[in-house]
């Protein structure tokens, strides 16, 4: 849907690697009139480190969240799984657009599949939750710590040094790359990161004629199952380094809500499923975060809390 335009240009914020150019210039497709995009560089980007090294959740986001209280741009976008889940004050989250697909993809030499991948197969991910899920579902596989964009893990295969990479299906139909998924990964396997596949708009909350021009590109089924996800993780206090997955599907106006807490080593996994209001979506979250705490779930997220 079509926003009116009421200033002359919107600066809208993005980091400067192609997929967050390419989500938020779908973003500025959807607002009528002019917009040009801001390239802010992040802490996640200037560093090739891991993620769980970098210190915590925010590393992707807080130099844009910075720009837009300075003033220097007027809206973010932000993948939303990379927002911590405590509100930042000044701001507002004010559209949620059409999730993409959450699930994860396998990539992997000569179309393989993740059970036809060899004994010892080299695989690449970055993320404790999907190599505490994968182990648990193959523990013969030797799991490759990697970090970079969607084009550098792929070229870890192609290039023969990986066997797979196991990346976010989203990234890649943003990219337009879906032909090289062998395997959609289902999430009875490996359930996602809460919130993958979700974009979030954010921009300053005194801001109300445009806080109200961007509640029309807002999708409440999508806010309202990433809302249930997030609630979950936040009552949980677990980070982007927890090994922990979380999917809320909508049927018939009830959100179903799995989640999975899992050990590192694949041994031990925790899994809970719950239903409700599609109006309660925060609630169900938090109910399904204190069945997993009372199954005893606070060990195995042990430093990532």
């Amino acid at each position: 849907m079509s926003v009116p335009t009421m200033r002359p240009t919107l600066r809208l914020g993005t980091r400067a690697s192609t997929l967050a150019k390419i989500q938020s210039g779908l973003v500025a497709d959807a607002i009528s009139g002019s917009v040009e995009l801001i390239e802010i560089s992040t802490t996640g980007d200037r560093s090739r480190a891991p993620v769980t090294e970098l210190g915590g959740t925010g590393v992707f986001v807080s130099a844009l969240r910075d720009a837009l209280l300075a003033g220097d741009i007027d809206l973010a976008v932000h993948s939303y799984k990379d927002l911590p889940t405590a509100p930042a004050p000044g701001l507002t989250l004010a559209a949620v657009p059409e999730r993409e697909d959450p699930r994860d993809a396998l990539v992997a030499r000569d179309g393989l599949r993740l059970d036809e991948l060899p004994t010892g197969a080299r695989v690449g991910t970055g993320a404790p939750r999907r190599v505490a899920q994968l182990r648990a579902a193959r523990p013969d596989l030797e799991l490759v710590a990697i970090r970079g964009n969607v084009d550098t893990r792929l070229r870890m295969v192609t290039e023969g040094r990986l066997d797979a990479v196991v990346v976010a299906m989203a990234g890649l139909s943003r990219l337009g790359r879906t032909n090289v998924v062998t395997e959609p990964l289902d999430p009875t396997l490996l359930l996602p990161a809460p919130a993958q596949g979700a974009l979030a708009i954010e921009c300053r909350d005194d801001d109300l004629d445009l806080v109200a021009r961007l509640t029309e590109l807002d999708h409440p089924a999508s806010r309202a199952a990433v809302t249930a996800e997030r609630a979950l993780l936040a009552t949980l206090e677990a980070g982007c380094s927890a090994p922990l997955g979380a999917l809320a599907e909508n049927k018939d106006d009830t959100l179903v809500l799995r989640g999975v807490v899992a050990s590192l080593d694949g041994t031990t996994a925790v899994r809970r499923e719950a239903t409700g209001s599609i109006t309660d979506a925060a609630r169900l979250g938090h109910g399904l975060a204190t069945e997993l705490l009372a199954a005893g779930v606070s060990d195995l997220l042990g430093s990532s809390r």
